[in-house]
């Protein structure tokens, strides 16, 4: 029998070329999902017209067989009988790890189990190496047992064995933080005035921040709060479909939601996350809606102003990212940053995703006890 006969590997150029080209338009048709809000036969009639202006596609492979790739993957689906085409969860993860790649860079997956290691030493999940004598409140999983026998042989003899109390010797456990963070994102109209798209932008970091979250510190929590006229919570998967409203800027709505959010969480360092572009405008008194979209005007300036002092009385510092750089608003923020002893950044739409990772980092080493 002869067995098996190996011979050297060649691969298949037309397969890896259209491998790479299909790479090469979910690259693109991802962008476009984000800027459409998640509309699919919008995003393919974009990419339609951006192939017969670039030539995207060649005669090996045509925005038709991509369209195919894309149900036959798993990344989109045909809705039970009216026809119309919609991303699958697959579709979702697709962008959120796009957008992770792009703002954040190729990270891997943490080999700590999501949990953010501080030079603390206290309850944890780890135990290290070193050793201590007992002390009261310890936990029985932290004696050293081979080394507290040996300590009560050597002091009370083998005789009549005894182990006491100052035989005991305990490993410490590093210490492992959790950080609850709320991501407030502004989707009123002024987010897509003047000719500037800010709100695709915006999507793209929380996408990211929550893909970074889920697969780096998935023992970490992030909920995501939207703002206009009112303040709501949104889903992680609901991100590639949030569009702009007819709406005002009620900041106060959304910083009350993120404080009731965070009060219900159990970890001890909780931040607020929040990307806006304009000045707070709206509030809500009762039913009814108090707006004025002219000024800083002190009523709603003051409220907002009174929520980010509990904030800080509660330790929640508030990171505020204006996307925007008129004097009158970034001296606004600037109030609102001190009273708050939070941090504000006057970022480029370009610069968003940079400036809120290096923060989320900071912010979760700074608030360890």
């Amino acid at each position: 029998m002869l067995g098996y006969r190996f011979s050297d590997f060649v691969p298949d150029e037309q397969q890896d070329s259209l491998k790479s080209k299909f790479d090469q338009l979910l690259n693109i048709f991802n962008q476009l999902l984000t800027m459409t809000s998640g509309d699919v036969s919008q995003a393919m009639a974009w990419l339609t017209q951006l192939d017969k202006q670039y030539n995207l596609t060649d005669e090996n492979y045509g925005i038709g067989d991509f369209f195919e790739d894309l149900k036959r993957k798993g990344y989109i689906t045909e809705q039970d009988g009216e026809g119309q085409v919609v991303l699958t969860p697959k579709g979702e993860q697709s962008i959120r790890k796009q957008s992770l790649d792009e703002i954040f860079g190729k990270l891997k997956k943490s080999n700590s189990n999501g949990n953010h290691r501080t030079p603390y030493t206290g309850p944890g999940d780890e135990l290290n190496t070193d050793r201590r004598e007992y002390q009261f409140g310890d936990e029985l999983d932290q004696i050293a047992m081979t080394e507290s026998i040996r300590n009560a042989q050597i002091n009370n003899g083998i005789g009549e064995f005894m182990m006491t109390e100052n035989d005991l010797e305990i490993m410490d456990k590093e210490f492992k933080a959790q950080t609850s963070t709320v991501l407030m994102i502004d989707i009123s109209h002024s987010m897509i005035l003047y000719g500037e798209d800010r709100i695709t932008p915006a999507k793209k970091v929380a996408m990211a921040l929550s893909e970074l979250i889920m697969t780096k510190y998935p023992k970490d929590t992030l909920d995501i709060i939207v703002f206009g006229n009112d303040a709501w919570q949104i889903q992680v998967k609901d991100l590639p479909y949030l569009e702009v409203g007819p709406y005002h800027t009620n900041t106060v709505a959304g910083l009350e939601l993120a404080m009731d959010l965070l009060r219900r969480r159990k970890n001890k360092n909780k931040q607020i996350f929040m990307i806006t572009d304009g000045k707070p405008t709206c509030l809500k008194e009762g039913i009814r809606y108090y707006k004025n979209s002219f000024g800083l005007d002190k009523k709603i300036l003051n409220k907002t102003l009174n929520l980010a002092a509990q904030c800080r009385r509660i330790k929640i510092p508030i990171t505020t990212f204006m996307i925007a750089r008129d004097q009158w608003l970034r001296e606004f923020v600037q109030e609102f940053t001190k009273v708050n002893n939070g941090r504000a950044y006057y970022s480029s739409l370009q610069g968003l995703g940079d400036f809120i990772f290096e923060d989320f980092e900071r912010n979760r080493k700074k608030n360890v006890r």
